[in-house]
This record gives C-alpha cells, structure tokens and sequence, in this order.
C-alpha cells in the first residue's frame, strides 16, 4: 500500500481536492476582520458587541446544520463511485429540500428563539437591541445559506473542489464589499452588516447553482424535476444520518463553548490570551479541514465502487499530505509562536500569558491531525453512528480532565482540550482498523 506514494496521479488528486477547499477557508477569517473593522469604527462599542453576539448565534446555528454538507458530500460521493447517476439526482433533491424544510423551520421560529437566548444573556441592554437587530435580519438568508451546504457537499461528492471553493470565496468577498458600502458609504450601521451577510448568501446561491447546473450537463444526469415524486424514498436514512452527525456537532460545540466561557472565569488576560491561541487552533483546523474533506470525497467514491485498493490508496495518500501540513505547523509555533502571538496583541501581560500555554497550542498539530483525517474517513463512508458514539466518548473524556486538573487553572483546560483531540483519533482509530480487519469498513450503513 505504501508504495502508492510513488504514484503522483494520487498525490495530484488529492492536492486538487484538498488545497482549494483549504484556500476558501483562508476567506473565512479574513471576512470577521473586514467584519470587527467596519463595525469596530462606529462611534459606540455596543455596534460590535451587538453584530458580536448575534453573528455568534447564527453562526452556531448554521454550524450546528453543517450535516447538510458532509452527509451530502459522503452520499454523493459513493453514489459517484457506483456511476449511480439516479442516485446523484436523488440526492440532489432530498438535500435540497431538506435544506429549504429546515430553513423555513427558523424562519417560523426564529423570534421565540431569539427571546429566549437573548433573556439568558448578561450583555448589555444596548448590545441586546443591537444583536436581535441583527439577527432577525441575517436569519432571512437560512434557506440560501443551507443550501449553499447541500451543493457544495454534492459538488465536493463529484470530485469537484473548484466550485465549492469558489462558491466561498465570491461568498466572503461579496460580504466584504457590501459591508464597506453599506456601514461606511450608506451609514446602515448595524442592519447594514446583516443585509450584506444576507445578500452575500444569495449570490452564493446564485453561482453554486450555476456550478451544479455545470456539473450536472457534465455527468449527464436525468431531469431533477424526475425525482420529485421520489423525494421521500429512502429519506428516513439520510434523517438518521444527519441526525447522528447533528449530535456529534452538538458534543464538539460543548467543548469548545466550556473551554470559551471557563476561561473568561480565570481572568481578563487568561482569557485574552485563550482567544489569541484559540486563533491559532482555527488556522489548523482550516488547513486540516481542506485534506478531510479530500478524504471525504475520496473515500465516499471508493466506498461506492467497492474498491479496497482505491481505499487503500486514498487513505495512504491524504494521510502523508495531512502529516506535512501538521508537521510544519508544529515547527512554526514552536519556533515563531510568540512572534505570532505578538502580532495580534501588543499586550505584554497577554503576551506573558499566552508563552505559558503556547506548549499545549504545539502538540496540538500532531496530536489532533488523525481526528480530521478519521472524520474526513468516516464522512465519506455515511458512518454517522460511529462518529456520534467517538466523538461523545471524546466528550466525556474533556470534562474528566479537566475536572481532574481543574486545580491547575488554565492548564486543566488545554489538557482537556488535547485529550479531547486525542480521544478523537483513538475512538475513530480504533473502530476503523476492527472494520478494516473484518473487511466490514466498504459497507456503508
């Protein structure tokens, strides 16, 4: 299996799949910048807090419906390896309308649930008004925004990485711009932001529906309008998918939520200090995510051809990609961390506080590399039961350390964090090699 990495056919696909998608996430952080910047030079700090706090909670919403994309692109993806070109269509519509059913859903409810998040905030009367102001604006682009999930993951399942990563990038510079002309140029302050975000969505929705209408002249695939009769066929399968991935998501957001807000309890520069590091651990994930979701497509379509030599080549591939790329991250932290650090805070004592725990920021590399690519594995293989079950054992694992070592302060919290990374890997690690060795692992559930 080894010596597939000598084939450069492989090291090519997997880098025409993996660097576009980690490309568009660059886009990602850049958009908050823009985002802090425009707001951040209004005449009341209570402008950002409140774009601050209600950009949070659409994004936590939209994240925790990420199940969209990556039950998409795994199904896709198998389908595409089977040359199941009824099946592509299928997907297509049921994600779809899944997207639409769910989006309506918020829209119905959005301003109950909007009252009862922002009851239970400590923010600022002021912030409030201007958090639920931007909220009930930005909510009204849910139906583009989940099902920009469900074209990029059907994209990224045919073996496409171009699309979805343009998709993103026209997405986040679309918002940008439109930020600058309606907080600066148009004085709209804070529902400026909101519509810019919402309008940005849509033209997402324009072009990704264009990169599919392209792809699927491409593949040749029957008329969509064929299988809307069928959209109920085989659906409760794809529910208890996204189900299962919507659970695992909800365990991940605990973690990082408890290790956000027991942080703030040590202190203004601990804190401060967190987020900087914090920062850090979203460059990883960004590069990360861009070979997992390579492992996704790559996986899904040898899954869907039956093909173990195809796995065992797709494995081996974005596997030595992922360690060059942790690889070199751990040598730029532990050697240019602090010249990193220094460049977002000028803050001595943050400064002080951060080469502390910066440690921990260097071993998470290497340690958290295997969760993604697991993840990335068991994606494409609609494992979704598997993942669930790993990632609340990971879970579990976080708040035991950090209990045990919750005497140690901040310290308790980045072990529980690198044990929750580790714990991961491990329970993805193990449940792989048993299928692997009972030749269970090609058969999708």
């Amino acid at each position: 299996m080894l010596t597939s990495l000598k084939d450069l056919s492989l090291h090519r696909q997997v880098l025409l799949l993996a660097l576009p998608m980690v490309l568009s996430n660059i886009t990602v952080p850049l958009l908050g910048l823009v985002d802090a910047a425009v707001i951040g030079h209004l005449e009341h700090a209570w402008y950002l807090g409140g774009v601050a706090v209600g950009g949070t909670m659409i994004s936590v919403i939209f994240w925790l419906l990420g199940f969209l994309r990556m039950a998409t692109t795994g199904l896709t993806a198998q389908a595409q390896g089977a040359d199941d070109k009824e099946q592509l269509t299928l997907i297509m519509v049921q994600g779809v309308a899944l997207s639409l059913l769910l989006a309506f859903t918020l829209l119905l409810v959005h301003q109950p649930l909007s009252d009862l998040v922002f009851s239970l905030s400590n923010a600022s009367d002021e912030v409030k008004v201007y958090a639920e102001q931007y909220f009930s604006i930005r909510i009204w682009s849910a139906p583009a925004a989940l099902t920009n999930l469900v074209l990029m993951g059907w994209l990224l399942g045919t073996q496409n990485a171009r699309y979805p990563m343009w998709m993103v990038i026209v997405t986040n510079v679309v918002n940008i711009v439109l930020d600058v002309v309606f907080v600066i140029g148009f004085g709209w302050k804070v529902e400026g932001a909101a519509l810019a975000s919402v309008l940005a969505d849509y033209s997402g929705l324009g072009l990704g529906l264009w990169f599919v209408s392209k792809q699927w002249r491409t593949q040749i695939l029957p008329s969509l309008l064929s299988k809307l009769s069928l959209v109920g066929q085989g659906m409760s399968s794809l529910l208890k998918l996204n189900r299962d991935i919507f659970l695992r998501s909800l365990c991940l957001q605990a973690a990082f939520s408890f290790m956000t807000f027991q942080g703030a309890a040590l202190g203004d520069d601990v804190v401060a200090a967190n987020a900087v590091l914090m920062s850090f651990l979203m460059i990883i994930s960004y590069g990360m995510d861009g070979f997992a979701y390579a492992m996704e497509a790559m996986v899904g379509k040898a899954i869907g051809a039956k093909s173990e030599s195809e796995l065992g080549r797709t494995l081996v591939g974005t596997t030595f990609w992922s360690l060059v790329i942790c690889s070199g991250l751990t040598v730029v932290f532990g050697v240019w961390g602090m010249q990193l650090v220094s460049l977002i805070s000028s803050i001595e004592s943050v400064q002080q506080q951060a080469s502390v725990y910066l440690p921990w920021l260097v071993a998470l590399p290497l340690v958290s590399v295997w969760c993604f690519l697991l993840d990335g594995i068991f994606i494409g293989a609609t494992k979704g039961k598997e993942m669930r079950n790993s990632m609340f054992v990971a879970t579990c694992s976080f708040f035991v350390m950090w209990w045990l070592m919750q005497d140690y302060g901040n310290h308790a919290l980045w072990a529980a964090m690198l044990s929750f990374m580790a714990m991961r890997g491990i329970g993805l690690g193990v449940l792989f090699y048993r299928q692997w060795q009972k030749k269970t692992f090609l058969v999708s559930n």
